[in-house]
């Protein structure tokens, strides 16, 4: 007993000269209470803050603080400090990272978090510069440019999350290459003709519709363009049918079509229409409803600066340059131009499916739409 107030008088004494600016005196009394084994995790971060202002050998002070975290590992001071005398770049990262992990943005702004996104970022710097430079004789094509892209922090890493329905063990690509398809020379070079059919369209003032809108038979995810002309779609085939008003006018865009894998299910599809952004507008970041398709965009009236991000990899909008992409991964666009951009939009199934496992999904989806039972 008579020990312990001992040790409790030698801290409150370490502390009272921390406070007025003692680092020595302080040290001395911190490494006191810490010799004979009774410091608490409060009193290892002040020595090891001590340690640190009296000029200590770094690993002294890293192992104060490795007795702090080995209580409290998610002690944000004290993972910020082993940051800062980390043996190394990658190491200070982990520290730096998971001290930042559950922070608020009012908490990052503060100066001790603020400092240490600088040097978190410093160091990543530091690590991929170094790991481009190993690198940089590599010629392994884009997937190996993307994994150093991943491992370097300079790209986030985005997954398929479908809001309705996921097929295992498909690969998570955001963009797919035209050139992968037999069919979409044959539509690109149709552009010009599913232009003029869209031109008329415009210009007859009727048939479109905003592009989300509302079902009173299901509950609203609150949409922030739900019901806005901002973004509205002329459609071709809806709901597996023909669309009565406009189907008729687009005999050339419905004739370029069918030469595309598109899925054919009771009630849903296939489904094409003119997509209509108008100026400055912005589509908010989303998920599709299914990974088993792919979404195309056969852009046809595209002023400057409009954009179409997915995942990770942002392109331009050019008219007449096919654009295919996964919509179960997290998508969103932009018009920042002063007039409309236009595309045909619709969906093709993903080519890694197989004909039996298209016909089963075909079956699947056809069989939730048949479904009326629970009332």
């Amino acid at each position: 007993m008579r020990a312990h107030s001992e040790h409790a008088r030698t801290a409150q004494a370490g502390y009272a000269a921390w406070q007025r600016g003692d680092a020595v005196a302080a040290r001395q009394a911190f490494e006191t209470v810490a010799a004979a084994g009774v410091a608490t995790p409060q009193l290892w971060l002040l020595l090891a803050q001590a340690r640190a202002a009296t000029g200590t050998e770094r690993r002294a002070v890293a192992e104060a603080l490795d007795r702090v975290l080995a209580a409290e590992p998610r002690d944000r001071q004290a993972l910020v400090l082993r940051g800062d005398y980390a043996e190394d770049d990658r190491a200070a990262c982990s520290f730096y990272g998971l001290a930042l992990a559950s922070a608020s943005e009012a908490e990052r702004a503060q100066p001790p978090l603020r400092a240490a996104q600088e040097r978190l970022a410093a160091a990543s710097r530091r690590f991929a510069d170094h790991l481009r430079a190993q690198v940089a004789a590599a010629d392994a094509g884009p997937r190996f440019a993307e994994a150093v892209a991943l491992v370097t922090g300079e790209k986030q890493l985005y997954l398929q999350q479908p809001t309705s329905f996921f097929f295992p063990g498909l690969p998570h690509r955001q963009f797919f290459d035209a050139a992968e398809f037999d069919w979409a020379p044959a539509l690109v070079a149709a552009a010009p003709a599913i232009r003029a059919e869209l031109e008329a369209l415009i210009a007859s003032g009727s048939g479109s519709a905003p592009y989300v809108q509302a079902d009173p038979t299901r509950a609203s995810r609150g949409h922030t363009l739900l019901d806005d002309p901002r973004w509205s779609a002329f459609h071709l085939l809806e709901n597996g049918a023909p669309h009565p008003g406009n189907a008729p006018r687009c005999a050339a865009t419905l004739a370029a079509l069918p030469a595309a894998p598109l899925p054919h299910i009771a009630g849903r599809s296939p489904m094409a229409l003119f997509s209509v952004l108008r100026p400055h507008t912005h589509i908010p970041a989303h998920h599709g409803m299914l990974n088993t398709r792919l979404i195309v965009h056969l852009p046809l009236i595209v002023p400057e600066r409009c954009r179409l991000r997915v995942g990770n990899e942002e392109r331009a909008v050019r008219a007449g340059e096919l654009m295919i992409f996964d919509d179960s991964i997290e998508h969103e666009a932009w018009n920042d131009s002063d007039e409309a951009r236009v595309v045909l939009l619709f969906e093709v199934w993903r080519p890694e499916l197989t004909a039996a496992e298209r016909a089963g999904l075909t079956t699947l989806f056809g069989a939730v739409g048949l479904y009326q039972g629970g009332q």
